[in-house]
């Protein structure tokens, strides 16, 4: 199997390939519990990043996963979104929508920047830190077996169900 594109951030300089070991993490969801990444081995997990709670791209790929859950599900993998909103965003967000899976809040951002998400970002001219939408698939052994960088939304359930 050929080795994903690195993922590489300017804050951190994480480097993260196929084939390596996820970082593991405990982050509170939207049901105000602590979700660790380690509780699901066993388990494969989409674990999705995306920059902010309602906005439209965010919730059209929102949607598009809980659309497909149970698809998911069939695959034998559970979907993690993961944002550095706060619990109580996450909380009108799912309601909102009704997304039926958790979203984690990540708020000291540990977890973006452990997985080299965090990134410098331009819109307008000004240039800001933020989250650059990137998924990873990972596998039974907490393996990362498909890395997604640089998403674009359409589509993109698609292409993580035929990785599962």
């Amino acid at each position: 199997m050929a080795k994903a594109a690195k993922l590489s951030s300017k804050a951190g300089e994480v480097t993260l390939q196929v084939g390596d070991k996820a970082p593991d993490f405990s982050l509170k969801s939207d049901k105000e519990e602590t979700v660790k990444l380690s509780s699901y081995k066993g388990k494969k997990v989409v674990l999705y990043f995306y920059p902010k709670d309602d906005t439209p791209g965010c919730t059209k790929e929102a949607c598009s996963f809980r659309d497909g859950f149970s698809e998911i599900q069939r695959k034998g993998a559970i979907i993690l979104g993961v944002s550095t909103d706060s619990v109580e965003s996450h909380k009108k967000f799912k309601e909102k929508y009704h997304l039926n899976f958790q979203l984690l809040s990540d708020a000291d951002k540990k977890v973006v920047n452990a997985y080299g998400v965090w990134k410098e970002k331009a819109m307008y001219g000004k240039k800001y830190m933020g989250i650059e939408r990137t998924t990873f698939v990972i596998d039974e052994n907490g393996e990362i077996k498909k890395a997604f960088p640089k998403v674009k939304v359409e589509g993109h359930y698609d292409e993580v169900l035929a990785e599962l």
